[in-house]
């Protein structure tokens, strides 16, 4: 079979449980209102599947290490499919939450099985390129599944919503067991080697500063659709035409990103901050304004979806002798980071209100930027006119 379809289907699934994961957070007023209960605390279907995925993930990818990857990647994607059927028929907001927990242990274990099999598919020269198109589906996944399952939602119901979601993973699901060959492992990775990366100091303030900016991103844009309603006044079709918005630009946003990393990684992510500081500024002051707030959101998405690759490059940039090991290490440190930064933006939200979530992300912005420092001043201080 072509490579490029085996990396299309890996992504398409990597797209339907990142939708599950994150399309939820275009419909909390709708889970809200119809469940009754408060905003901040639907925030915890988005915080604890994050936090689930941060605790387990080198577990739960351990535990499965040397079981054939189509088994895998099949198994993982009927349990995705199982649980948003059934949130789509949850009889109070318990049940959808524990249906949530459940299928959040084995996200992480289908990341890194998917980047490990599209690695391996091609001739060592395309496993860049292999993974990044794999990669492509988380981005997608963030950016545009939260508008498309918004809009659904909207339009029909919170059921479709959920439906949308299986769908998508039934989808990935047929396409794996119909195109991708049997992949057994052939020779069980050791971890050793890949855990000694863990000694660097300067690993560590990398991993500090992309959680702190997962969380100053989450703090704010898990409550999206709640600060349009209730600071911009705008109705649930303007909301899912903002996210959708939000998304297209993000796209734009996700390939600039790459191409500033590409010229210099430690000046792209000391600048990043600074920039997202600046829109959340501009949102706080602006933000009850329907025009101004259409065109910061344009500009809001383009930099949220780069963030999401300069904190996985910035990470992966002092592990590249384990890039498996270090891929994990993102996934786990970003859904930590997305946790407190959804916690906190709901405690905002619920004790000095909707508006003054943006001093939550601001405040983890405050926080990434002074490990960022650190880490340059410390290590990386006669690298910065370079290319790293």
């Amino acid at each position: 079979m072509k490579k490029s379809l085996l990396t299309s289907i890996i992504a398409l699934g990597v797209f339907g449980i990142t939708n599950t994961e994150f399309g939820v957070v275009g419909i909390l007023p709708q889970i809200s209102k119809h469940f009754q209960v408060s905003v901040s605390q639907t925030g915890m279907l988005v915080s604890l599947f994050a936090l689930i995925i941060a605790i387990s993930g080198p577990f739960m990818t351990l535990l499965f290490s040397g079981i054939n990857r189509k088994k895998i990647l099949a198994g993982i994607l009927v349990i995705f499919v199982i649980s948003n059927v059934l949130s789509a028929f949850a009889p109070n907001y318990t049940v959808l939450l524990l249906l949530r927990l459940l299928p959040a242990f084995f996200h992480p274990v289908y990341f890194s099985v998917a980047f490990a099999a599209a690695a391996s598919s091609v001739p060592e020269e395309q496993r860049a390129t292999a993974v990044a198109k794999v990669f492509t589906g988380l981005t997608v996944g963030m950016v545009l599944g939260v508008p498309i399952t918004s809009f659904i939602g909207d339009q029909f119901s919170l059921e479709a919503a959920f439906l949308f979601s299986a769908v998508i993973n039934a989808i990935a699901f047929a396409g794996i067991l119909k195109w991708i060959p049997s992949m057994p492992v052939e020779e069980k990775l050791s971890y050793g080697n890949q855990l000694k990366v863990l000694v660097k100091p300067q690993l560590w303030l990398n991993i500090a500063a992309a959680s702190f900016i997962l969380a100053a991103l989450y703090a704010v844009y898990s409550y999206f659709a709640e600060y349009l309603t209730a600071v911009t006044s705008m109705n649930g079709k303007m909301i899912s035409i903002m996210l959708i918005l939000f998304g297209a630009s993000g796209v734009i946003g996700n390939l600039q990103a790459a191409k500033l990393l590409g010229k210099s990684v430690v000046k792209t992510i000391l600048f990043y901050p600074i920039l997202l500081g600046i829109i959340y500024l501009l949102i706080f002051i602006a933000g009850s304004h329907t025009i101004p707030m259409i065109l910061i959101i344009m500009a809001w998405g383009a930099v949220f979806t780069g963030g999401l690759i300069v904190s996985q490059t910035w990470i992966t940039s002092e592990a590249s002798e384990a890039p498996e090991f270090s891929n994990s290490l993102f996934v786990s440190f970003a859904n930590l980071g997305v946790t407190i930064g959804t916690t906190l933006g709901g405690w905002f939200l619920s004790r000095i209100g909707t508006h003054q979530i943006i001093w939550s992300g601001l405040l983890f912005l405050t926080l990434a930027f002074m490990c960022i420092r650190m880490k340059i001043k410390l290590f990386d201080a006669k690298r910065i006119e370079g290319h790293y």
